[in-house]
């Protein structure tokens, strides 16, 4: 028995349609969430100019960066990791807001306002791309924990700096009081990590170069 016309032609718009789930099924696909963006998700702080960021899109997707807890109160640990990261800073040069980002978390948000964090940061000439953060409590207690350097007292805060290469997955600890010749090259590595796949059946050149300075690697 020959179709209608109008078999026919529902047929062929049902032909189109299934066609175009096939395509659509790739983009889909694609478009499944990070295994990084679900754990950081989009958690909100604030810099030192008083503007919003998410954790994860604004300040953490497809960059290289360097993370350390910090407060502007503290007089010992914190100005001391900050002039290391300073040296950082003039290392990286142009890169630094274009490849590679600073950020420095307040461990104590009730009393570090963005006009605080800005003080700090202009007395160690922070750059463009040196984030200083702070927000609702919170959600700084929140993005501590997930970055491993949550502390109930500011003054028990951790001396670690975290370099994370998030599209390779490569996340290091470094010992945020080493020299900073030694942070530098522990962040380098990080900086030219080309993921598991490039190093494969390779030795890993350069990777005891800083000696104790560098606490661990781990890839997410």
């Amino acid at each position: 028995m020959t179709p209608s016309p109008k078999t026919r032609r529902n047929l062929f718009v049902l032909a189109l349609l299934g066609l175009a789930g096939l395509w659509l099924a790739p983009a889909a696909r694609a478009e499944k969430p990070r295994g990084s963006e679900v754990y950081f998700g989009e958690i909100e702080l604030v810099d030192q100019f008083g503007k919003p960021h998410h954790l994860y899109t604004d300040l953490l997707k497809d960059k290289v960066v360097v993370i350390n807890a910090m407060f502007t109160s503290c007089t010992s640990a914190c100005p001391a990791m900050a002039a290391r990261l300073a040296e950082v800073q003039n290392w990286l040069g142009d890169r630094l807001g274009k490849e590679v980002y600073i950020l420095s978390i307040s461990v104590d948000p009730k009393n570090d306002t963005p006009a605080k964090l800005l003080a700090f940061a202009e007395s160690f000439r922070a750059r463009p791309g040196w984030y200083f953060l702070t927000g609702e409590p919170e959600n700084v207690s929140q993005a501590l924990k997930k970055l491993g350097q949550y502390v109930d007292d500011p003054e028990a805060h951790q001396s670690i700096m975290l370099m994370g290469n998030e599209p390779t997955g490569l996340w290091k600890k470094a010992m945020g009081l080493a020299d900073a010749q030694q942070l530098i090259q522990i962040l380098d590595t990080v900086i030219k990590d080309q993921g598991p796949e490039a190093q494969t059946g390779q030795t890993q050149t350069g990777q005891n170069q800083a000696g104790d300075a560098e606490a661990r690697g781990v890839r997410g």
